[in-house]
């Protein structure tokens, strides 16, 4: 997979208005629209499995766990995401039902075309949203994740986990194991 095609360049609001008329989603990057990329079995299972156990975990809290069909405004960057799963404790965000404003935690599954974008200018807009508390990159290939937490200095320090230990999100204070994590993996 190469880096999408950039589309015309176009307001937010002519965004909006017009990605609800398009089959295929579309990430808007200030001013710049960007075809998102079929995902692999792989991508998604992973995907999957980490939307599934945030879900369980935090049944019967105000948090919601949503996957990528839910699209992320990040007001600060002028931009809206699709992340692969998003954790909103906004109250504001449950009478959002198209987007998503107050993430709280935010998880994307890394693929050879989207890896440096991912872990670099959408990990910096991501960094903008205040209340967001951590930014999970998963990496199927090498079974490695890298977890990035905000501090209450705004500092963002990396988590890394390695083969075998999983992941773990102190935002939503949940350990995944590596058998859940990469289930029904090949």
């Amino acid at each position: 997979m190469g880096h999408p095609a950039p589309q015309p360049t176009m307001t937010a609001a002519d965004y909006l208005a017009w990605e609800v008329t398009q089959t295929e989603r579309h990430e808007y990057v200030d001013g710049e629209v960007w075809a998102m990329a079929g995902a692999t079995d792989r991508h998604v299972t992973i995907a999957l499995n980490v939307a599934m156990a945030l879900k369980q975990h935090l049944h019967g809290t105000p948090c919601r766990t949503f996957m990528s069909d839910m699209k992320l405004h990040a007001e600060t960057a002028n931009s809206y995401f699709y992340p692969d799963v998003v954790v909103t404790c906004s109250e504001a965000d449950r009478g959002r039902p198209l987007i998503k404003r107050d993430p709280t935690l935010v998880v994307e599954v890394l693929s050879i075309g989207t890896a440096a974008y991912d872990r670099g200018a959408k990990f910096a807009h991501y960094r903008q949203i205040p209340t967001l508390r951590e930014i999970a990159l998963i990496d199927p290939d090498t079974r490695r994740a890298d977890v990035y937490r905000c501090g209450a200095d705004g500092l963002w320090v990396l988590h890394p986990f390695d083969p075998g230990q999983g992941i773990a999100f102190g935002s939503v204070d949940l350990r995944i194991e590596e058998a859940v994590l990469y289930a029904d993996l090949d």
